[in-house]
């Protein structure tokens, strides 16, 4: 397994993660040809500097995502974080420390661009993944809200 720069030609296959899981079955569209939003999201994240979308791929298979977003700060003395999200890992091989790989992999890129903070955040509907964080080290150190304007 290696862990890559997501291209184009990936974005079904991502999508495919995205919808397969129990909360993107509701919020993600896997029909084919895919939604032109995607195409113009994948653009956006593909020419943004900060932003870095990655598969985990095996035997040229994609097997994962993730994205990683790196903010620039004033607080903490000027700060980068690494923000973490939209993992997904194919159903067939979690269990296998495919995403405990993948983590570290972005961790080390949050380190590798000068990152003192990691942070995600997580759905209150998934405790197996709040076991999963916590046993990587990240803490539950703050409440997390959102504002849906959809």
């Amino acid at each position: 397994m290696f862990i890559r720069k997501a291209q184009q030609q990936d974005l079904p296959a991502i999508i495919d993660l995205l919808a397969s899981d129990p909360l993107g079955q509701s919020r993600e569209d896997a029909s084919r040809p895919l939604e032109s939003a995607y195409q113009d999201a994948f653009r956006a994240i593909d020419q943004d500097p900060n932003q870095f979308l990655a598969v985990a791929v095996k035997n040229d298979e994609i097997i994962g995502t993730m994205q990683l977003t790196f903010i620039p700060g004033l607080s903490r003395m000027g700060a980068w974080r690494g923000q973490i999200e939209a993992v997904r890992v194919k159903e067939n091989h979690r269990n296998s420390a495919l995403g405990e790989q993948m983590f570290k992999w972005a961790i080390d890129a949050c380190r590798e661009k000068g990152c003192l903070l990691v942070q995600l955040t997580t759905d209150k509907t998934r405790p197996d993944a709040h076991r999963f964080y916590h046993r990587l080290g990240f803490t539950a150190s703050h409440e997390g809200f959102k504002l849906n304007l959809s």
